[in-house]
């Protein structure tokens, strides 16, 4: 077994051996020798919650590690544990869960392989160190963060949320419930995990003697939430054990009925990978069916919206024509002109955005 603690490491003598642990190449380089790669990628997700004494060591090794396995993605790292969003070679593949295996701190993790895959879901390696592995704004000494909720598989989430005295809350942000979410859940709308804490915490408060199942998209929010809410007095407290990603993936070998209704948001360039056909969704523009998140071609705006083929076509991938006559724009010109002009972007936060353009349609 891997001894990460016992290992010697050398952060500066690994770059003086040209062992980089950060990447160094543009989007265009990353794209280019991603497509030149002759192998498809298997992304998947994965956490941990665990004591890791020096979070800069174990990433810098980390970083070193995942490297020489042609790992892509984003990795957080914090004294409580690790969270990953990642994609791996097929062809080396069988070494990373060999890797996972036999890591002292890795070795027994779900890794939560996902529904849908492009290659092109993540095109760099990117680990960051972080106070805690999701922001949540609890202070986990004030309660026993390991007294969690039951676990459910799809099986029991099924049974168990036929029940009329079973209340389903999305802890996830409203961006994501948007375009997908469980039948006859409740979906605040919240932008953060750390603002919807207290708030499902008020709309709970009439349901405190019911079954409280909760679900995100991997399973690692309902982790600290599900004790957090066991700590604010609930006693029924469930949560939907690997997430909407585990979910879908058991429905379909298990022959379940699916309560899942559109797509699961993903937090890379695919945005999103389909559950179900059902498009609850609409274009953030022309109100159109629509569950496509994009984020503004505008990269002075880049805020993240809904946009449908037309939409897209007719704002060249902007969110209003404002942007789009921006980014039509010279570059030289973008640059003086953009300190004195604000966008949907730079005004709302992420998601936020819900686009009226009824009123000023392009002209033809």
């Amino acid at each position: 077994m891997i001894s990460y603690i016992s290992r010697t490491f050398n952060a500066k003598a690994m770059k003086k051996n040209t062992k980089r642990l950060y990447n160094i190449y543009s989007k265009e380089d990353l794209q280019d020798q991603l497509a030149a790669e002759d192998d498809d990628r298997i992304v998947l997700s994965f956490y941990k919650y665990a004591l890791i004494p020096n979070p800069e060591q174990f990433r810098d090794q980390l970083y070193s590690d995942f490297n020489s396995l042609d790992v892509l993605g984003r990795i957080y790292v914090s004294v409580e544990g690790l969270n990953a969003q990642i994609s791996v070679p097929n062809q080396k593949f069988q070494a990373f869960e060999q890797f996972i295996y036999d890591h002292e701190i890795l070795t027994g993790i779900r890794l939560n392989i996902a529904i849908e895959f492009e290659n092109e879901s993540f095109l760099k390696l990117k680990i960051k160190t972080r106070k805690k592995i999701v922001a949540d704004g609890l202070d986990d000494e004030s309660f026993d963060v390991t007294n969690r909720g039951i676990h459910l598989d799809a099986k029991s989430f099924n049974e168990i949320t036929d029940r009329e005295d079973t209340v389903i809350i999305d802890m996830r942000n409203h961006y994501e419930s948007e375009v997908g979410h469980f039948d006859k859940a409740i979906t605040p709308d919240v932008e953060t995990f750390k603002e919807s804490l207290p708030i499902i915490d008020d709309m709970l408060q009439e349901h405190k003697d019911k079954n409280i199942v909760m679900y995100c998209t991997g399973g690692i929010r309902c982790e600290k939430a599900s004790a957090y809410y066991k700590h604010r007095g609930f006693e029924k407290v469930y949560q939907l054990d690997g997430g909407i990603i585990e979910y879908a993936r058991q429905a379909k070998a298990l022959g379940l009925t699916n309560k899942f209704k559109g797509k699961n948001f993903v937090f890379d360039e695919r945005m999103g990978e389909r559950i179900s056909e059902d498009i609850i969704s609409k274009c953030h523009q022309c109100e159109a069916p629509s569950d496509d998140h994009t984020n503004c071609a505008n990269e002075a705006c880049h805020i993240l919206f809904i946009q449908c083929g037309i939409c897209e076509d007719q704002y060249e991938g902007c969110c209003s024509q404002k942007c789009r006559d921006f980014k039509r724009l010279p570059q030289e010109q973008q640059e003086k002109i953009k300190p004195t002009m604000t966008f949907n972007g730079t005004l709302s936060g992420k998601g936020r955005y819900k686009a009226k353009r009824k009123d000023e349609k392009l002209k033809e």
